[in-house]
């Protein structure tokens, strides 16, 4: 049962990090050696991992099982492969969406010279032992100023990329006057994340690390923007 209750913040500085020297990572929920028994997940959503990758390093071969594994680059590009014969790079717009089903391997490289800034998501899904799959869609600037995106979705709705579970994915650019807002419809929870940049989040100031959490709440009111990069999940 979901509680009725007001949005609950999550701090930047309060997530576990883990630092490789080749990676830099913030992990918003509990994940390889970060424990933390009140961060293991939000509904289905289950990874929000800041990534920061140094040129010429990456992440090899390795598997994947009954996930579904989001990307989203913030600055730099990212390389992928896969043992389904894909192989793309992934830049700042795009949206990469991979269901692990009942078994993938991949790579995720940074080749550029500069280092890759980007957020890798997982969401539990509702079927499990499905073939695997891949997806990749770009969504410029323009189509997420001052507006929610929708960037993931059950339905592959309004062009987004499809996701095996009642999720929904948006993402926004806000700066200055602009202002989005999100209806939750009644037994349904929202997560925020700021990517980057400053916002006010149903009046409470929000800045890059930064996270909403909703359950019962009507409206979700993002304004204030200062170069505000974000991504909402409404989830069942």
């Amino acid at each position: 049962m979901i509680c009725a209750c007001n949005p609950i913040f999550d701090r930047h500085e309060d997530r576990g990090r883990a630092d490789h020297g080749w990676l830099r990572s913030y992990h918003t929920f509990s994940f390889a050696d970060y424990y933390d028994a009140e961060q293991t997940g939000f509904g289905h959503l289950r990874v929000i991992n800041e990534d920061r990758i140094q040129p010429g390093t990456g992440f090899g071969t390795h598997g994947h099982r009954d996930m579904e594994i989001i990307s989203y680059v913030l600055e730099g590009e990212l390389a992928h492969k896969d043992s389904m014969g894909n192989g793309s790079t992934i830049v700042p717009g795009d949206v990469q969406r991979m269901s692990a089903g009942k078994g993938v391997l991949h790579s995720e490289f940074n080749h550029a010279q500069d280092v890759t800034h980007f957020l890798q998501i997982w969401i539990e899904p509702s079927v499990t032992g499905i073939p695997p799959s891949y997806e990749q869609k770009h969504f410029d600037a323009e189509s997420k100023r001052g507006r929610l995106r929708l960037v993931a979705s059950p339905d592959g709705r309004e062009g987004s990329v499809t996701i095996h579970q009642d999720a929904f994915v948006y993402a926004a650019l806000l700066d200055g006057a602009e202002r989005a807002t999100h209806k939750l419809q009644p037994g349904r929870r929202a997560y925020l994340h700021v990517a980057r940049g400053k916002l006010t989040a149903n009046d409470q100031p929000l800045e890059a690390g930064d996270a909403l959490k909703a359950a019962n709440t009507p409206e979700i009111a993002l304004e204030n923007g200062e170069g505000a990069e974000l991504l909402l999940f409404d989830l069942a």
